[in-house]
């Protein structure tokens, strides 16, 4: 049975038992605990929290998943894989135990002819939660089971929660003896490779807190309701019914496979360890693909961290199975055609996922082959001085500056018998971390105990009456200090307040909130935030300026009305602009973020390279012609599936309600789904100033722009700087460009000049300072403390010259050249001291502590730097003992 008929035949069951279907949600939500969705559940989480009333009470769903704790263990096992997809069907206060149990069974078992699975219910075993008498005999009652083939087994394995706070509950889980062949008897306890697992019901009526249940911890509360929460693996279902013996064998993932085979000449199911690389390359394709699908980048942090290492394991496996020429794009191709039917958009968005891997293979293959050669370097000495460990130092530069993941490293020294010193890696990128500056757009709020949001929530959804007034009476429904409610606040407090209809915009799609005040007979608030809990709650963050405010009150709620005006131009021309982005380049440069405030807006696009001059003017022009056409704006409510019909343009990493909102620009012109506030005409926007444009990642670029009157006094000051300039030229503005080249150009020879005179100078010290060498058992020692400022490279340069006025004898030259706090040195050493076993790169570790440095090289030359030029002298005499002691020692 093919994967996409698993998936038709578990659909069609449970919409013929009143489940309504949904449809996967995008990989990314705006969940701060989670990366990527990591099961069925995930969007459905408020509804098992109470955060949202469900709008139906069953649903199903096949939703695509992303989990990669066990990345290492991919191709090493023929369970593991990164990406899967959940089939599930779900209970919000309806059916419980016994309906989910029958539902379950009945797919399974109903024979193929009659829409079901057709797996022998004798070869049918279940584990349940340790205490959990109900299942048991519901299981008995149900499928007839007996004792023999259902097992008891504690949290860990049998209950069930998302690992962070949230929903959980015990479980049941079904498995399928496969036989003898694949293992012991004795069930699912004694070996899960025979009995495999394909499907957990899960019980869900606990809350947890920090400590999971699964370690036996309480849960902090109930759930508002009893619900049910199911998940169907897809490929192991597959794989059972295919008649192949792993998931990398099934029908969807087989042909990346059979790809890399024709590239590579090799054969699958030959060779173990190819067998590993051959795994690796078809998992990590179908993730990859998929996730970039749903709008990541590769990068360096978070999401785009793990897709940037499962794109660079498929290269570097590719190449250890000898193919040596581009893969990602084709190998992407094979998942698009296999995984299209299911998932429409990895069809039409192709063009850009093939862009974006292919700029990602391009660098990592320059990557590679440079950090290789590195690599190769340091693991030579290392061997070389008798070790087997690559210094921590060693993994983080080529981390650091070369980009490749310690995995990868982890990876090439194991290929070369060596271990890496992670824990000393580690402390380096942790110190990393620490100078780096925090990110500024860190989220404002997580998914902490959000009780008594819920409460209010219990009240009714706040509704938005902004897009058709400013001000808005309205009922205070809560006010909250420090995550608790409070019955008042007075005159200099900050608190969130609830209220029951608001006019003041949430920050979402990229919008700002808005500003404004919230005010009653006796009080008046500033409103400095307001954001959305649950996507239905209006939580205002206000500071009373006046009076004091209690819950019950009636209010009056105002937005700034100049705020609002700037705010509706610019989130309307970051629509234009994305249309004049898609115009110019084409289709695929979709937008993958945006933020946009009052006369500013920002907007992220998937894109290589960056733009030309010519292209950003043609950019630029483009949106202010759609600015000067007067081109109406106007909004369409529909569904989801209507939307897309239209040619709406849906964000990545946005979550849709049942019904979306359309914006649009001179209707097809520029169509997206978007709840954010926009002008009435395009010419309200006013005129558009791109001011910049620069890369954010691996494919992703990033176009600023000024409109309204804020580009208007942007273009002020340029002119004002123009006049300025030329005035100080004295020359009319049209010969500024030309007057400045000039200038530049006669500078540039300056510096030149001065570069030559201060290098002739420099060196010319080189004599005199090889005549102070000091004899060290017969070793010309130039140890040296040079002026303050000179450049590392010009002390290098120096170094060499010093060593080569020794001639034919055995010398050592350290030069130290403080600079500020910072201090850089060169060791350099002749042919006769390295026949004396003198080698430079030996001699660092020596004095480096003494300025509280790190440095290496080879025996001729090594250079570094440290962080304490008051411990120069001491250095100097370091090196005159260390060159002491070796010689002494031969």
């Amino acid at each position: 049975m093919q994967t996409h008929e698993i998936i038709k035949r578990f659909r069609e069951h449970f919409e013929n038992a009143g489940h309504t279907y949904v449809p996967s949600a995008s990989l990314i939500l705006d969940d701060p605990n989670l990366l990527f969705v990591n099961a069925g559940m995930v969007p459905f989480k408020p509804y098992f929290l109470g955060e949202a009333p469900p709008p139906y009470k069953r649903a199903t769903s096949i939703q695509k998943c992303v989990r990669t704790p066990d990345i290492d263990e991919v191709g090493k096992t023929t369970r593991h894989n990164t990406f899967f997809q959940m089939a599930g069907n779900f209970s919000f206060g309806d059916y419980f135990k016994e309906e989910a149990i029958r539902l379950a069974w009945e797919l399974i078992t109903k024979s193929q002819d009659d829409g079901g699975y057709g797996f022998d219910p004798e070869r049918i075993w279940v584990t349940v939660y340790l205490d959990d008498d109900e299942a048991i005999e519901l299981w008995k009652k149900v499928a007839d089971l007996p004792d023999e083939r259902i097992q008891r087994r504690d949290g860990k394995d049998n209950y069930w929660d998302m690992g962070v706070p949230g929903p959980g509950g015990p479980c049941s889980e079904i498995y399928y003896d496969r036989g003898p062949a694949f293992g012991a008897e004795g069930g699912p306890v004694v070996d899960e490779d025979r009995y495999l697992e394909i499907w957990n019901l899960v019980f869900m009526q606990d809350e947890r807190g920090e400590l999971s249940p699964k370690l036996g911890h309480p849960p902090i509360g109930s759930l508002p309701s009893r619900n049910i929460d199911t998940g169907m693996g897809i490929e192991r279902v597959a794989f059972l019914l295919q008649g192949v013996d792993n998931v990398y064998e099934t029908d969807l993932v087989l042909p990346v496979i059979r790809a890399a085979e024709e590239l590579s000449g090799r054969k699958y199911g030959v060779d173990p360890v190819d067998d590993v690389r051959f795994r690796v390359i078809a998992d990590h394709a179908r993730s990859g693909v998929l996730i970039v699908g749903d709008g990541v980048t590769p990068g360096n942090e978070a999401r785009g961290y793990v897709l940037r290492r499962l794109l660079r394991r498929i290269v570097r496996s590719a190449r250890l199975l000898g193919i040596d020429q581009p893969v990602l794009v084709r190998f992407a191709e094979l998942v698009r055609d296999a995984m299209g039917p299911t998932y429409p958009e990895l069809v039409s968005g192709f063009p850009r996922i093939a862009q974006v891997l292919k700029a990602e293979e391009d660098t990592f293959l320059r990557t590679l082959e440079a950090g290789e050669r590195i690599f190769g370097t340091a693991a030579g000495e290392v061997k070389a001085e008798g070790r087997a460990t690559l210094p921590g130092d060693k993994a983080f530069q080529l981390h650091d500056t070369y980009g490749f993941p310690i995995d990868l490293t982890l990876e090439m020294a194991a290929e070369a018998g060596l271990t890496v010193d992670e824990d000393g890696f580690r402390k380096l990128m942790a110190e990393q971390r620490a100078r780096a500056k925090a990110d500024a757009a860190g989220k404002k709020t997580g998914h902490g105990d959000q009780t008594v949001y819920r409460e209010l929530l219990d009240l009714g959804a706040t509704e938005f009456t902004g897009y058709q007034e400013l001000a808005s009476e309205a009922t205070l429904r809560g006010i909250v200090r420090e995550g608790k409610r409070v019955r008042s606040a007075r005159e200099g407090e900050i608190v969130e307040v609830v209220l029951d209809r608001t006019p003041l915009y949430a920050e979402s799609g990229g919008q700002e909130s808005d500003a404004g005040t919230i005010v009653s007979g006796s009080a008046e608030l500033e409103v400095v935030d307001v954001q959305k809990v649950a996507r239905k709650l209006w939580v205002h963050q206000v500071r009373v300026l006046s009076g004091e405010i209690a819950e019950g009150e009636r209010v009056e709620a105002r937005v700034d009305p100049e705020w609002r005006v700037g705010a509706r131009q610019g989130h309307s021309g970051t629509h234009v602009v994305h249309a004049a982005l898609r115009q110019v380049l084409g289709p695929s440069a979709l937008q993958s973020g945006s933020y946009n405030k009052p006369g500013y807006l920002r907007l992220d696009f998937a894109w290589t390279g960056g733009l030309s001059e010519s292209t950003r003017s043609e950019i630029e022009e483009v949106s202010n012609l759609a600015v000067r056409r007067d081109l109406p704006v106007s909004v369409v409510y529909t569904d989801m599936g209507e939307a897309q019909e239209m040619g709406a343009v849906a964000l990545f990493g946005e979550t849709y309600d049942d019904t979306v909102r359309v914006v649009e620009i001179g209707g097809e012109w520029s169509r997206e789904l978007c709840g954010g506030t926009h002008v009435e005409h395009s010419s309200q926007i006013g005129p558009i100033t791109v001011i910049g444009e620069s890369s954010v990642g691996s494919g992703v670029r990033r176009l600023e722009a000024y409109v309204g009157i804020e580009a208007f006094q942007y273009l002020a000051r340029e002119r004002a700087l123009v006049q300025n300039v030329a005035t100080l030229l004295k020359v009319p503005d049209a010969e500024v460009p030309a007057r400045v080249e000039a200038l530049v150009e006669r500078l540039r020879a300056a510096e030149k000049e001065l570069e030559r005179v201060r290098a002739a100078q420099l060196l010319s010290s080189a004599g005199s300072l090889a005549e102070q060498a000091l004899d060290v058992r017969g070793v010309a020692v130039v140890a040296v403390r040079l002026p303050e400022g000179i450049a590392a490279g010009d002390v290098r340069t120096l170094a060499g010259e010093v060593r080569n006025r020794l001639g034919e004898k055995a010398g050592v030259v350290a030069l130290f050249a403080p600079d500020g706090d910072k201090v850089s040195f060169v060791v350099a050493t002749t042919n006769a001291a390295r026949s004396l076993g003198l080698a430079a790169g030996k001699l660092v570790p020596a004095f480096a502590p003494a300025v509280d440095g790190r440095g290496g090289g080879k025996p001729d030359l090594a250079q570094g730097g440290g962080t304490d030029p008051a411990g120069i002298d001491q250095a100097l005499a370091a090196v005159r003992a260390e060159v002491d002691r070796a010689v002494d020692q031969r």
